[in-house]
């Protein structure tokens, strides 16, 4: 398991945790569009971050639920697996 998410990873976890199917390449295209755009609200945002404490068994930053874009999501969360916050 590597300690950077990756936009599949992203993508992959918008299906799982908020019922979203959005393409990677799609997603890499929308990357600094708000996820309202991608229709994943802020219930969607929380269960994404759940499912990435669960997998990496650390807490993500207070910030990363409140993000607006993907970009701003995996910079956040990267960053804090990275220091391993």
């Amino acid at each position: 398991m590597s300690d950077r998410i990756t936009v599949e990873e992203l993508a992959e976890l918008m299906k799982k945790a908020a019922g979203i199917t959005v393409a990677p390449a799609d997603l890499q295209q929308q990357y600094n569009s708000g996820f309202d755009a991608l229709g994943i609200d802020s219930l969607g945002l929380l269960g994404i971050v759940g499912e990435l404490e669960n997998r990496y068994g650390t807490p993500m930053p207070p910030d990363a639920e409140r993000s607006k874009t993907p970009r701003q999501f995996l910079d956040l969360v990267n960053s804090a697996l990275m220091t391993g916050a």
